[in-house]
């Protein structure tokens, strides 16, 4: 069928469809937007029905983009947005509630109960996680507390219970699949990460009812086949990972102490342990990197909540740039003589804080201050925070030495300025691969492989082809003295 490969790529602000040819080539694209809704301070939600329509336009959009029909694909891979929470109703497919996005904090105060119940050892031993709103379990428990009659309907086996990728399965599938995948099974709070399967007792704890969960698979495995009646075409889906592990999977991460950071909406950035389960004491999440012919690999994870966020709020929010690839221009133009400094917690600190009632604020600011000191400390922020999570992972992980290489990925990489700046600051090189989308090209990698169409780990991990390598130019001084500025404006910052 000449090898080509859909893969889905709903992400948190945009929905992609991208088209691989035989040569992991980029055959046809195709990308929207949709809308976010903030009910209340430090919610966010989206509609799934939006981002279900935004699926099919794309796919059929990148199918004619690309001069093919879809009987031509041989398999598509499917990667996602990963904590973000679903509950539909089992019989028509219609939710029961807007999405809640991994961003969402409206459960801290539930969090909160539940540490000072001494819960939050239990969870992080089973799950590797912390007691955090960014994760789906406690969303998926307010939705059952919280909607009429859901927590009774689901004990009753009415309603399922899917993050992104597990709720377009059963739409594609005509609701014939009920399935996810490991490394999003991993991030639900839910799941026990060394038993690899759905952990009674947390599901006790949080009153979920397992009559509600998908089947858990490996990554590559036969997840269903599509309707014919959506695209003209029975396409087997047989690739599915979250958004950060199918990046990891792109950049061809695939041995221990490889590294990879994703500049999205977010940032996350994860280190191979291999078959080490390793046990963080820096406050990182210990997470499924991949599961492979029933063989699992765990990471060390440190996530980031405003990343490409912040360059969006310069946008929309600010209206000091006119589009994202603006900023880096502005950025360079900025006065060296203002230490400014922005923490994006706009909805929280991340690792390795996890600080959920943190909130924005600039430190610095004089009567000179304008948009191109507005548009580095958002760049500069997002470095800052890389360094604060590899510096916890080089405690956590010995083996892993300073000289670690950062292989990047993301919208925000295409910007040079920032990339050395990441580089500056880091006292590290950094790479840009050939291929950005290297989430999508994961996922692509796992149904392409599984369908026999695409090369082989081993193989694949040797295509991999980098574009540009950023060596540090900053001086110790400097970045040193930049470094314990930050230092003091998250302490000026956290709750």
């Amino acid at each position: 069928m000449g090898g080509y490969i859909l893969a889905i790529d709903q992400g948190t602000t945009s929905s992609r469809a991208i088209i691989f040819d035989g040569q992991q080539q980029i055959a046809g694209a195709s990308h929207r937007e949709f809308k976010q809704y903030f009910p209340k301070s430090g919610w966010v939600e989206h509609d799934p029905e939006e981002i279900w329509q935004t699926v099919l336009s794309t796919v059929e959009d990148a199918i004619a983009k690309a001069g093919i029909k879809a009987g031509d694909l041989s398999a598509i891979g499917i990667t996602n947005q990963r904590e973000t929470v679903v509950v539909w109703d089992r019989k028509t497919g219609n939710p029961i509630h807007n999405a809640i996005v991994w961003q969402d904090r409206r459960t801290a105060s539930y969090c909160d109960r539940l540490k000072k119940q001494g819960l939050e050892k239990t969870f992080t031993r089973k799950t590797g996680l912390l007691l955090d709103p960014y994760f789906s379990g406690t969303k998926l428990n307010w939705l059952l507390t919280n909607i009429d009659r859901a927590q009774a309907r689901a004990a009753k086996g009415e309603l399922c219970f899917g993050t992104i990728d597990t709720f377009l399965i059963w739409r594609l599938t005509g609701g014939k699949s009920f399935v996810t995948d490991a490394t999003n099974a991993s991030r639900t709070l839910l799941y026990n990460i060394a038993e690899n399967a759905w952990d009674d007792e947390l599901l006790k704890i949080l009153k979920v009812p397992r009559a509600m969960l998908p089947e858990v698979k490996d990554c590559a495995a036969d997840f269903g086949v599509t309707d014919t009646a959506l695209f003209g075409a029975a396409i087997p889906i047989l690739g599915v990972a979250g958004d950060q592990q199918a990046a990891t999977i792109g950049q061809a991460c695939f041995k221990p102490g490889m590294l990879k950071s994703t500049y999205g909406t977010g940032c996350f950035a994860l280190l191979n342990t291999g078959k080490d389960m390793v046990r963080s004491k820096n406050r990182l999440l210990t997470t499924i990197a991949y599961k492979l012919d029933g063989e699992t690999t765990y990471a060390l994870e440190g996530s980031i909540f405003v990343a490409g966020a912040a360059v969006q709020w310069l946008r929309d929010g600010l209206k000091v740039i006119k589009a994202a690839p603006d900023t880096g221009t502005l950025a360079a133009s900025a006065d060296p003589t203002q230490d400014v400094y922005l923490v994006p917690a706009f909805t929280g600190l991340g690792a390795p804080h996890w600080d959920p009632d943190a909130r924005g604020a600039i430190f610095g600011m004089t009567r000179n201050t304008g948009p191109a000191e507005f548009a580095r400390a958002a760049l500069e922020a997002v470095c800052y925070q890389t360094r604060d999570l590899l510096e916890a992972m080089h405690k956590d992980w010995r083996n892993n030495g300073k000289e670690t290489v950062l292989r990047v990925d993301g919208g925000m990489v295409a910007s040079d300025w920032t990339m050395q700046r990441l580089s500056d600051l880091l006292d590290a090189p950094v790479d840009r691969p050939v291929i950005l989308e290297t989430t999508a090209l994961g996922v692509a990698w796992l149904a392409g492989s599984r369908a026999g169409v695409w090369p082989k780990q081993e193989d694949f991990a040797k295509s991999w082809a980098r574009d540009r390598r950023f060596e540090p130019a900053m001086d110790e001084k400097t970045r040193k003295a930049k470094f314990k500025g930050w230092r003091n404006a998250v302490k000026r910052t956290l709750s």
